[in-house]
């Protein structure tokens, strides 16, 4: 919803009755409080890339900058002029003076300027954004032009400004929100007839860093027929280097190496030399991972002499591929002066620094200067995180904004919601009014007034309490689609597996399984498999057995098991860990010969002789198990501490730890497994412990301070072994 902080709103906003000035009064204060805290922030609300009103310049400044005609300059075609001198400006890395030609347009439109143009001043100003790598704002403005494109009705820009969006999502790391975005403006077109290249190469390039590099080659060349068919000959070119690149890295360097010469045959014949340099960096790249030390060199040199010939500045980049292809030829002394050189010359925030440095202290290491490349390495390294952290910051930036948003669009709502109440409170109180006059002349008519004001109270708290209900259950039944819709993917990607799989929990309960897998176990077609127990699918006399290599799992690699089916053959299985850890089993049919028993030995299970899992190092591995068994220690001690409770009590109220009865008391055998390291699983279930310390942390209202921080640096200790040493 948009608001505007105009006289006209707030009267309109604040009244409530006519015969209320102090009600009146209060909204009038309340709304002012809205709109003065949105324009504190820089944000209006309906158009979040607003920002606040700053000195323009005088028009006639903007004449003589944009050398225009005053005629010209006034009003439509002058601040299309200034858009036009603005996009020039942008193209040749003039920002600042792109920014000042956006001024000058504001200034020409004014403040009630006509609607497509401050959609246009809109989105520009977030172009600019972008190109300076202001994200957050960029994606702010990109929003906004959204919306006033979608008001003017104009599908074209609305889809342009939606792939703008996916854009700017991209680059904050929200791939499914610029996946949302593109695959919307993409739709908008295909409705128009009018596919543009641009969204198809975005949503390649998204596809790109969610590496799936076949869907990304698809949609690029998509992309690149668009262009082709459009006649938009250099656009086709960017597309084809990209392709290239993917194509480098994937192995494939002789079709990259055919790309970007098809490439490059279109920049000369265009004369846009500086996309010529560009496309030698490629090539020589392409060369080098060939291993075409003098093809390397030729493009090298040719790189070289165009940038002489043009007197144009060598891009980062191929200053990279030049520097190693010297390396590579045995001037390490030229190399590194042109390393140099490069980072001299280049920003500070640069990404290209890092790659520049860490091949600046090869060359140095290759000259004997060991302390020397230690030092470069230091620099690169700090470099590379410096550039995670803005990479970070760019993120939670972002977040902030869309907090804020959301913040500001819900105190709007409440005082909405509170002036409304007010308003029926207001009336309610007249007619109170009105019936306590009537009650001096009757108390039947009073009474029957008391009960109405009794019948009416209970409709509002009625009507409230529906209202709550319908929208709890509206953001439920999104939830719902959206978790169906999941689940349904991952069901069609396991039926399209021929063979039959089955993934169950430590305690055997099938969690998934495809169509063969069902038919393997025997389910009837209308028999509901995942939630019961495996058990149930096999004979009587097999059920022992499962459940015994069911509890050896945890302490094993893999198993082979042969067991009685409920109705048909017997069962030949594989139990195996999941690759993805937390104590889940693939159960898996064996290869019936390869599984059958010998004949000396009539036992229905057999241990495969597989090798342990070698994931991880061992000092690493010891490391990791002895945090989860501290944790584990830390949880059950901070649970008795503060409820005053046993481990029983904590594993069942849990429900992550099954409690058995042994001798006739009652024990949580799995749990206490991982109160000692000598005891814990080969394979353990450390998602189950770290739901321990969580379930610890959230329901532990009266948790000491020191403990609950102690027990955060163990879980904090997990967490290190499994992102750094994939554990998971």
């Amino acid at each position: 919803m948009r608001l505007s902080c105009s006289a006209s709103r707030l009267n309109r906003e604040a009244e409530v009755s006519t015969g209320s000035k102090r009600h009146r009064a209060w909204a009038m204060w309340a709304l002012l409080l809205v709109c003065e805290w949105s324009w504190a922030q820089g944000v209006l609300v309906g158009c979040p890339g607003a920002t606040p009103a700053r000195a323009l310049p005088e028009p006639a400044l903007c004449l003589q900058r944009a050398k225009l005609a005053p005629a010209q300059a006034a009003g439509e075609s002058g601040a299309k002029a200034l858009f036009a001198q603005a996009k020039a400006q942008l193209d040749a890395g003039h920002i600042e003076d792109a920014e000042r030609s956006l001024d000058c347009a504001e200034a020409v439109i004014g403040g009630e300027g006509d609607a497509a143009l401050r959609y246009e001043l809109e989105r520009r100003r977030g172009i600019l954004d972008f190109r300076r790598e202001w994200i957050p704002q960029a994606l702010a403005r990109f929003e906004c032009a959204a919306s006033l494109s979608s008001a003017l009705d104009d599908s074209a820009a609305t889809a342009r400004d939606l792939s703008n969006v996916g854009a700017a999502l991209r680059r904050l790391g929200d791939f499914r929100g610029a996946l949302r975005s593109l695959t919307a403006s993409l739709d908008l077109q295909r409705k128009r007839g009018e596919v543009s290249g641009a969204v198809l190469n975005n949503i390649a390039d998204v596809y790109r860093e969610l590496r799936e590099t076949d869907t990304a080659m698809r949609y690029y060349r998509e992309a690149l027929a668009s262009y082709r068919a459009k006649g938009e000959p250099v656009e086709a070119a960017h597309v084809l280097e990209t392709m290239a690149e993917l194509a480098l890295d994937s192995g494939d360097a002789p079709q990259a190496s055919a790309w970007l010469q098809e490439a490059l045959s279109v920049y000369r014949a265009g004369g846009n030399r500086v996309y010529e340099l560009r496309v030698h960096d490629g090539l020589t790249r392409v060369a080098l991972a060939r291993g075409d030390l003098a093809q390397a060199q030729r493009w090298s040199a040719a790189a070289l002499a165009l940038s002489d010939t043009w007197k144009l500045p060598l891009p980062p980049a191929l200053q990279l591929q030049i520097a190693r292809t010297a390396q590579l030829s045995g001037a390490t002394a030229a190399a590194t002066t042109r390393l140099r050189e490069a980072l001299a010359t280049m920003p500070e925030g640069d990404p290209m620094r890092v790659p520049l440095l860490q091949e600046l202290a090869t060359a140095q290491e290759r000259a004997g200067d060991a302390p020397a490349a230690n030092a470069t390495l230091r620099d690169a390294y700090g470099k590379a995180i410096a550039l995670a952290h803005a990479q970070h910051d760019r993120q939670l930036d972002w977040l902030r904004v869309r907090f804020e948003s959301a913040e500001q669009q819900r105190t709007i709502a409440a005082l909405e919601s509170e002036n409304r109440l007010r308003s029926a409170q207001f009336r309610q109180r007249t007619l109170l009014l009105g019936f306590a006059a009537a009650l001096a002349v009757a108390v039947l008519l009073g009474f029957l007034l008391l009960q109405q004001r009794r019948h009416q109270r209970a409709r509002l708290r009625e009507e409230a309490q529906r209202v709550r209900h319908e929208e709890e259950l509206a953001r439920y039944r999104r939830e719902a689609d959206a978790l169906a819709e999941d689940r349904s993917l991952l069901q069609g990607l396991l039926d399209s597996r021929d063979e039959p799989l089955c993934l169950l929990d430590a305690e055997g309960q099938v969690l998934a399984a495809n169509r063969a897998g069902r038919l393997w176990l025997g389910a009837r077609e209308d028999e509901v498999l995942v939630g019961q127990p495996v058990s149930a699918f096999v004979g009587e006399a097999g059920r022992a057995a499962l459940a015994a290599a069911l509890e050896r799992m945890e302490d094993s690699a893999a198993q082979r098991v042969q067991i009685a089916a409920r109705e048909g053959e017997p069962l030949v299985a594989t139990l195996e860990p999941w690759a993805g850890g937390d104590g889940l089993i693939l159960l898996a049919p064996h290869d019936r010969e390869a599984a059958a028993p010998p004949a000396s030995s009539p036992s229905p299970v057999e241990i495969a002789a597989e090798p342990a899992d070698a994931g991880a190092e061992p000092s690493v591995r010891d490391g990791f198990r002895r945090s989860l068994v501290e944790l584990m220690l830390a949880s059950i001690e901070a649970w008795e501490r503060t409820t005053g409770t046993s481990r029983l009590e904590f594993a069942e109220k849990s429900r992550i730890w099954r409690v058995n009865i042994d001798d006739g008391r009652l024990r949580a055998r799995a749990l206490e497994r991982y109160l000692t390291v000598a005891k814990l699983p080969r394979n353990p279930r450390w998602r189950d412990v770290l739901r321990s310390a969580y379930f610890v942390l959230g329901r532990c209202d009266g948790l000491a301070p020191e403990t609950r921080v102690s027990l955060q640096h163990c879980v904090d200790a997990v967490l290190a072994y499994t992102r750094r040493d994939a554990l998971v």
